[in-house]
């Protein structure tokens, strides 16, 4: 395969994990079929920024719309897209916009539809973490069906599970 096109399949990555915290240079990498240092001097050379540049470019282009249309907290923002620092969020949104996130909603709100409640846009973008939230391994009762009794494998299926 062409550098260009395993640089390509690296960068396809980035535009799909984004949100991804756990998203590192070794994880992009492993995409391309690179080490870590030799893909981070060969993206430099084919796309003029390191993947962490881009990577944070993208972020806060997601930034920017999420302030622009949902009704979410800056620091809501600042997590769904991928930051686990509202300071280090908040300076490098300011360096790529010239305005904090804050300044950059006040400019930008109203120009447009209603905003999206919060909730909606939380569900949307995955960040609601909850202990229902994590894959069942067996279907539980419907909704209503609580009184109902439960066969007897069940209970013992479940106590015997690690």
């Amino acid at each position: 395969m062409d550098k260009i096109r395993r640089l390509r399949l690296a960068k396809d990555a980035m535009d799909r994990d984004w949100a991804d915290p756990g998203l590192d240079l070794d994880a992009v990498a492993a995409c391309a079929g690179y080490s870590r240092y030799h893909f981070l001097r060969a993206f430099k050379d084919v796309y003029g920024e390191t993947p962490g540049q881009y990577l944070t470019h993208r972020r806060i282009e997601r930034a920017e719309e999420m302030l622009r249309s949902a009704n979410l907290t800056v620091t809501e923002i600042c997590t769904l897209v991928g930051f686990s620092s509202l300071g280090t969020f908040s300076a490098r949104f300011k360096a790529r916009t010239g305005l904090t996130p804050s300044e950059y909603r006040a400019r930008h709100v109203g120009r447009g539809a209603a905003l999206i409640p919060g909730c909606y846009a939380m569900l949307w973008a995955g960040g609601f973490r909850t202990a229902t939230s994590e894959k069942r391994t067996r279907p539980g009762p419907a909704y209503g069906d609580e009184g109902a009794s439960v066969p007897p494998h069940s209970t013992a299926d479940r106590r015997a599970e690690p």
